[in-house]
């Protein structure tokens, strides 16, 4: 069992996700080692995938690089997450026996019974692509005999809802986009024709490459949809100093904490770091949440407020918006947690101005 402190559980978990003062220069490793990228088309400042990359390349970093690596089959999406093309291995033990194993939920047999009542429709897209190659979801057949029902914004998105399902099956991906529309193919085109690795390995290693990417995190966690946020038993135990229950840490961070050096970063709203809200709230003691989704009014930092990343610190936001049209990036507000110093500031007022320059705007200040 490690005994840690709270300042070392944060300088484990700034290192592992590569926001410490040793930035990384190639994109593919940093993705390789972080596992994944979120896709998220919201672009108030950039999309995510973009800000994270940038968080952690800084100036050198350009948004062709990401696209590049994309066209060329070196990143692959599953999940509305990038990831290693050769990490499709380890997902598809998976798909092969969805929708599980063992006793189903009942959410997983009411999702196999819907596929097998629209099973004509599943076809109908296979054919459709293996015949036509690449196509948005828009044109594929709804020939669905049971519509999609739901309590909230998928009802009567058939289609989309299905290909869900037949990616998770492992007969669909995502092979590119056309304007802000996916486009879909067969999985064999997508995914690199590598040996599926066993399905029990499969989870042990996928846990140990998220534990190597977060550092420090819970065995057992809130759901998140897409990726975990817990790792299961991999690494080793450790209890942090003044919080309850027992973590996983990956050993690889525990040596020359002392030693840390950290930097100030500005931080996409759905980075890693502060991704797991729970934890988040555990080690950094930082009170943020993502309010994109909140009326204007009743807002407290802004619609897409960059969190900022102090050293091992998280210790304010900024709120920052993107005006292309004006080319500008406007500040409306920056949110000081506790006291700055002038130094804290001026590092700050550094980061959006790298910020505007890599984004090709003139930052404005409200």
């Amino acid at each position: 069992m490690h005994e840690l402190t709270r300042e070392q559980a944060r300088r484990i978990a700034v290192r592992a996700q590569l926001l410490d003062a040793d930035r990384p220069s190639d994109l593919l490793a940093v993705v390789r080692h972080l596992s994944l990228l979120q896709v998220e088309p919201t672009a108030a400042v950039a999309p995510s995938a973009h800000v994270v990359a940038w968080s952690r390349l800084g100036a050198s970093y350009r948004t062709s690089m990401l696209e590049d690596l994309v066209a060329d089959g070196s990143l692959v999406e599953l999940h509305s997450m990038l990831r290693p093309a050769e990490d499709l291995a380890l997902h598809r033990a998976e798909m092969a026996v969805w929708p599980g194993v063992g006793e189903l939920a009942e959410w997983q047999v009411a999702l196999a019974g819907w596929v097998e009542a629209n099973d004509d429709t599943r076809r109908d897209i296979l054919a459709q692509l293996y015949d036509e190659g690449p196509c948005t979801a828009r044109v594929l057949p709804d020939t669905t005999l049971v519509p999609w029902r739901s309590s909230g914004w998928n009802d009567d998105r058939n289609v989309r809802r299905l290909l869900d399902m037949m990616v998770q099956r492992g007969e669909v991906a995502v092979a590119g986009a056309e304007g802000r529309d996916k486009l879909w193919d067969l999985a064999e085109r997508v995914y690199p024709d590598e040996p599926v690795v066993p399905l029990a390995e499969a989870f042990r290693i996928r846990g140990e490459r998220r534990l190597r990417a977060l550092g420090i995190a819970r065995a057992r966690t809130t759901v998140s949809p897409g990726e975990p946020n817990d790792v299961g038993p991999v690494g080793e135990e450790a209890r942090v100093e003044g919080l309850r229950g027992t973590w996983r840490v990956d050993p690889a961070y525990l040596s020359d904490l002392d030693a840390f050096e950290g930097r100030t970063a500005l931080l996409s709203p759905l980075d890693r770091l502060v991704f797991d809200r729970r934890r988040m709230a555990d080690l950094f003691e930082f009170d943020y949440a993502l309010e994109m989704y909140k009326p204007a009014a009743k807002r407290r930092w802004g619609y897409w407020a960059l969190p900022v990343l102090h050293g091992d610190a998280l210790v304010g936001k900024v709120d920052a918006t993107a005006d292309r049209a004006d080319g500008v990036l406007r500040v409306d507000a920056v949110h000081e947690d506790g006291r700055w110093s002038r130094a804290l500031r001026s590092a700050v007022d550094d980061e959006i101005g790298s910020l505007g320059r890599w984004s090709g705007l003139v930052v404005e200040r409200s």
